[in-house]
């Protein structure tokens, strides 16, 4: 009866080894995500077990932290540094990292607020327009080079990070 019951364990924790096509469903990324954050060092690449890759619970819990954190605005080497901070003793360092990507977070709220703004004046006078060159493709056709030509900065509705 007792070695029932530790086959039962066996077959128990089996069911909850997972592949990687399956990490990667429960964790709502694809497996070339997985990939990258194994390459990268955020995930742990597990031995293979007869010939496959067996992922636990504590694979799903990382890689559902790393998607939240990706969410929140964190790059991977900050994500990467929250993940080697103890939960304990690290929480001065876990709120500087946040406290920095709020900062961050709240310059690019406004230099969306700037865009959408400027973006919205184009589009009424495109809406009020009926003839002549088209306003929002007449201000993005001019307005980088003449800024350029006064010394500013024309404001920019796409930045690539």
């Amino acid at each position: 009866m007792h070695i029932y019951n530790i086959r039962t364990t066996v077959r128990s924790q089996a069911a909850k080894m997972l592949t990687i096509g399956k990490l990667a469903k429960a964790g709502g990324v694809g497996v070339e995500t997985v990939r990258f954050y194994q390459r990268k060092g955020l995930l742990e690449t597990p031995p293979r077990g007869d010939g496959i890759r067996r992922y636990g619970d504590d694979h799903i819990r990382r890689l559902r932290f790393i998607r939240r954190a990706q969410q929140a605005g964190f790059t991977l080497a900050e994500i990467q540094e929250l993940l080697e901070l103890d939960a304990s003793f690290d929480r001065v360092r876990a709120h500087d990292l946040a406290a920095t990507r709020i900062a961050a977070l709240d310059q690019r709220i406004e230099q969306l607020q700037r865009a959408r703004a400027s973006l919205n004046r184009l589009a009424k006078k495109c809406e009020e327009g009926t003839s002549g060159p088209c306003p929002i493709i007449a201000a993005f056709d001019s307005e980088a080079s003449s800024s350029r030509s006064r010394g500013r900065t024309a404001v920019v509705l796409r930045k690539n990070y």
